[in-house]
């Protein structure tokens, strides 16, 4: 999990941003204008920030390099803006952003950046690598130690498991799967989503979003 600040002048964008970011299991704050992602940033430590460039008060690109000559650049920012121009985006890399999301933004471009910030995120706090081990001499392989891992054998591997290919990314999979659940109770219950609701322990606003995200067919399994 991760703590995220998520900066727009827009409700609608902080709240689809927070949501999607919730699901994925962080922890987001939300700030509204530069002031507000100011006393948020001087309070807490964050592990990536999304900043919108176009805000009443002061502009992200101002905000950013308030940060970068202060000392508080201290973790990845993503840019975001639906006017921005290429040398905008080009100035906000220069001081400091890892990258620029074009909006309207989709689900999957949002975790793209976010997880590619987060990576970036942790592998500039990782400790130094160990010392290499001593070379071993050429033709003497009894020092050599194999990982338990790399012995496993692999033909016997299952790439499914219930139907789903298991061969694939990670949330790929599990978008596969929560498209089967949510289809499987809308079956069951048919097509009421006030019962599928109750079922799956979502509120109704959350889970029409859910089933859009996911491209679940909401008319096929109503009764007539």
């Amino acid at each position: 999990m991760a703590n995220i600040l998520v900066v727009d002048d827009e409700l609608g964008i902080r709240d689809l941003l927070s949501e999607i970011l919730n699901d994925e299991g962080h922890s987001v704050d939300v700030a509204e204008n530069a002031g507000q992602a100011r006393a948020a940033r001087a309070a807490h430590m964050y592990d990536l920030v999304l900043l919108d460039i176009w805000m009443p008060d002061t502009d992200g690109v101002s905000l950013l390099k308030e940060w970068a000559s202060s000392g508080l650049l201290t973790m990845p920012v993503i840019m975001m803006s639906g006017h921005a121009t290429i040398e905008t985006a080009v100035e906000a890399t220069r001081i400091g952003a890892l990258s620029f999301l074009e909006k309207p933004i989709t689900m999957q471009k949002l975790l793209k950046a976010v997880e590619q910030g987060l990576a970036r995120n942790a592998s500039s706090q990782a400790p130094a690598a160990a010392p290499a081990a001593a070379a071993v001499p050429s033709g003497d392989t009894s020092a050599v130690v194999v990982p338990a891992a790399s012995r496993m054998p692999t033909d016997n591997m299952p790439h499914s498991h219930q139907g789903f290919d298991l061969d694939r990314p990670l949330r790929e999979a599990r978008d596969g799967f929560e498209k089967a659940y949510f289809e499987f109770h809308l079956a069951r219950e048919g097509g009421s989503m006030t019962r599928v609701a109750e079922k799956t322990g979502l509120e109704r606003t959350h889970l029409y979003r859910k089933l859009r995200q996911l491209g679940v067919d909401l008319g096929r399994n109503k009764r007539g």
